[in-house]
C-alpha cells in the first residue's frame, strides 16, 4: 500500500488540466524569483502538477485555460458599477466558494460592484500588490497580516472568508495514533511557512509531550506523499477539508488533531485585506453584504450551490476531491464576513510574539476595519 510519492501522485486523478497548466506556468515564472516565500499549500500544488506534467503537452495544457463567464459580466455595464479588483491567494478552489457564488448569482452587481477576480502568478505577491495600490483587495492569512502590521505596512483586514482554522496535524488511521501523547518519539513532516514549529510545540506540550522528543523533518511540500509512504508518522500543515479527503481517495484513510483544541488561539484561515487607507467603508460594506448573501445561499442550498460553483470553471473545479472538500468547507465559511473580534486577533498576535515570530504586538484596532 505504501507507494513512493511519485507513484502516489501519478495515480491521482485529482488535478485537472487547467490546474496543471496554471501550476506549470507559475512554476516557471516563480521558482527562480521568490522560491523561499511561497506558501506551503501552493508548493504542494506545484509538486502535484510536476508529477503529472509529463502526461500532458504544455501547449495543450496552456490552451485549456479559458476565461469563465460570470453573471456579473452579464449584468449592467462597467460605467454603472464600481469596479473592484480582487486577487485570490491561489487558483480557485472550494475555499473561495462565497466569492464565486456571489459572482455567479450577480450579488456583487446588485450591490453596485463589478468585482474582477484574478489568480496570482506568484502567490507571495497579493498582499504586496494591495499595499502598493495595484490591487484593491486580496485573499490573505491573519498571520501574514499581523506580520505586515508589525512592520507598519499599510494593510488592513476588511472581511473574513473562512472564519475557523483549516490546518491540522494529520496521521494515518493505520498508525493507531489516537492521542497527541502517542507522538513522543515519532517524526512529523513539515513544510516551511514560518510558524509551524511554534504550533507543533504548543500542541505537543498540551498533551504533556516534550517537543524535543519529537523529530520534525522538512518534507518539502509533498506532505501527503510523505505520510502515505511512511516516511513520517504525522504531518503538520495539511488542510482538514482537502488533505484528509485526498488521502482517503488515494486509499490512505486518516484523521486529524485540531490546533484550536490543543492550545493554539482560534484564528480565521482566510481573510480579505485592503490598503489603509483604501476603498471607502461603504464599498467594503457592500462587498461584504454580497458575500454574506452568497454564504446564506450556500448554507441553505449546498448542492445547488456546488453545481453553480463548479460551473464557473468545470474543467478545473468539477472533481470528486473538490466536491468532498466543498462539503467539508461549508461549516467554515464566515456567516458575517464584515464582523470581527479584535480580541481574537490580539490573542493570536501575542501567540506569535511569544514564539518570536514577531518582535512586537500590533494593536488590532490599527489594522482591522470594523464593520459599519
Amino acid at each position: 500500500m505504501n507507494n513512493p510519492p511519485s507513484v502516489f501522485f501519478a495515480n491521482s486523478a485529482i488535478l485537472s488540466n487547467r490546474v496543471i497548466a496554471h501550476a506549470i506556468i507559475r512554476l516557471v515564472t516563480t521558482l527562480t524569483q521568490q522560491c523561499q516565500q511561497l506558501h506551503h499549500r501552493h508548493w504542494r500544488a506545484l509538486l502535484l502538477a510536476l508529477s503529472l506534467c509529463s502526461l500532458q503537452p504544455l501547449s495543450a495544457l496552456a490552451a485549456s485555460q479559458t476565461a469563465p463567464t460570470t453573471a456579473a459580466n452579464e449584468q449592467g455595464t462597467a460605467t454603472q458599477l464600481k469596479p473592484i479588483s480582487l486577487m485570490l491567494d491561489w487558483f480557485i478552489n472550494p475555499n473561495h466558494g462565497p466569492i464565486i457564488i456571489a459572482q455567479q448569482l450577480g450579488l456583487f452587481a446588485k450591490q453596485g460592484l463589478k468585482v474582477n477576480i484574478s489568480e496570482p502568478a506568484d502567490p507571495s505577491v497579493p498582499d504586496k500588490l494591495v499595499a502598493a495600490g495595484k490591487v484593491d483587495l486580496a485573499v490573505s492569512y491573519p498571520n501574514t497580516l499581523i506580520e505586515a502590521a508589525a512592520q507598519h505596512l499599510p494593510l488592513q483586514q476588511v472581511g473574513t472568508l473562512i472564519s475557523t482554522p483549516l490546518n491540522a496535524l494529520i496521521v494515518l488511521d493505520k498508525s493507531n495514533i489516537t492521542s497527541l501523547s502517542q507522538l513522543a518519539g515519532k517524526t512529523i513532516g513539515v513544510s516551511i511557512s514560518g510558524n509551524e514549529q511554534a504550533s507543533i510545540d504548543t500542541m505537543l506540550q498540551s498533551a504533556g509531550v516534550t517537543p524535543g522528543s519529537v523529530k520534525t523533518v522538512n518534507v518539502g511540500w509533498a506532505l501527503s506523499a510523505a505520510l502515505a509512504s511512511g516516511r513520517v508518522d504525522a504531518i503538520w500543515g495539511g488542510q482538514r477539508n482537502f488533505e484528509l479527503n485526498q488521502l482517503r481517495l488515494e486509499g490512505y484513510p486518516a484523521h486529524a488533531f485540531y490546533p484550536e483544541e490543543h492550545g493554539i488561539p482560534p484564528f480565521s484561515e482566510l481573510i480579505f485585506v485592503g490598503k489603509k487607507p483604501g476603498l471607502p467603508a461603504s464599498v467594503i460594506a457592500s462587498f461584504n453584504r454580497a458575500l454574506e448573501q452568497a454564504t446564506v445561499f450556500i448554507i441553505n442550498h449546498p448542492e445547488k450551490a456546488w453545481q453553480l460553483f463548479q460551473s464557473y470553471a468545470p474543467d478545473t473545479l468539477n472533481t470528486e476531491l473538490n466536491h468532498k472538500a466543498w462539503q467539508d468547507t461549508l461549516s467554515h465559511f464566515a456567516r458575517r464576513p464584515g464582523a470581527v473580534s479584535l480580541a481574537r486577533y490580539n490573542d493570536y498576535a501575542r501567540f506569535m510574539a511569544k514564539h518570536g515570530i514577531i518582535s512586537q504586538v500590533p494593536a488590532a484596532h490599527d489594522y482591522i476595519l470594523q464593520e459599519q
